[in-house]
């Protein structure tokens, strides 16, 4: 699966960051980034929560 972020509707609140570090962080001007747009066994449940934490939705999983 592949992680999709929606930059127009992201308000970089980095919810998504505290549940899956491995994946989202955010820059010194407080814009999301990403280390990978990719799924593994050991970064998909995190990034479910971050998918389910984050309040504009602006996160999805899709199909490879």
């Amino acid at each position: 699966m592949k992680i999709k972020v929606d930059f127009d509707l992201c308000e970089s609140n980095a919810l998504c960051e505290a549940m899956a570090p491995e994946v989202f962080w955010l820059d010194d001007d407080d814009f999301l980034q990403m280390h990978t747009d990719e799924t593994t066994d050991d970064n998909l449940d995190n990034v479910k929560r971050a998918v389910a934490a984050c309040p504009r939705a602006a996160i999805s999983l899709v199909e490879d």
